[in-house]
């Protein structure tokens, strides 16, 4: 990934730390019973920024296959419609793949603002299913999910990219 002018240089992630925050992130999300089935409707997916924020950062190692099996395992988890999540996932990874390289040009507050659309569009999604399927249609706090989402972009990226962070050098005579 090329960092933009004025950002630390990060080293490589780790597979198994990719692996390991999508795991907790699912683990989280099945804990809590933030899922979409059994939730308030304005609770946001942990699993969704997550997945997103690994989409937009490592694309080679994370796809919309991945992406589909995790929504997968949070449909059988919460007994909902088999495949809502999974379509979601696999949408909001897709439009991930789209982005990502402009994504990463931005400034945080900037990268929370593109990456809104992004996830309503997934709860749009998930809405359209459910609505297809007899749900009934959702209330406005469900609109408060994508934005806490599109919040919750900040705090994940600092923590998720916490471990690539350099450590400071003194030396000022080496070039990186």
């Amino acid at each position: 990934m090329i960092m933009p002018a004025g950002q630390p240089l990060l080293l490589p992630v780790k597979p198994w730390f990719i692996g390991l925050s999508l795991v907790l992130a699912l683990l989280l999300e099945m804990m809590l019973g933030m899922g979409l089935s059994d939730r308030a409707a304005w609770a946001p997916s942990l699993l969704a920024v997550v997945l997103l924020f690994w989409v937009v950062h490592e694309p080679r190692r994370l796809g919309i296959g991945a992406c589909f099996a995790f929504g997968i395992a949070l449909d059988v988890h919460q007994g909902a419609l088999l495949g809502q999540h999974a379509l979601a996932f696999s949408a909001l990874a897709f439009l991930g793949l789209q982005v990502h390289r402009r994504l990463l040009w931005f400034a945080l507050p900037t990268q929370a603002l593109h990456v809104l659309p992004l996830l309503l569009a997934a709860h749009a999604l998930q809405w359209l299913v459910r609505l297809l399927t007899g749900s009934g249609w959702p209330d406005w706090s469900a609109l408060l999910a994508p934005l806490i989402e599109a919040a919750l972009w900040l705090p994940a990226n600092w923590l998720l990219l916490a471990p690539q962070r350099r450590a400071h050098d003194p030396d000022d005579s080496r070039p990186l």
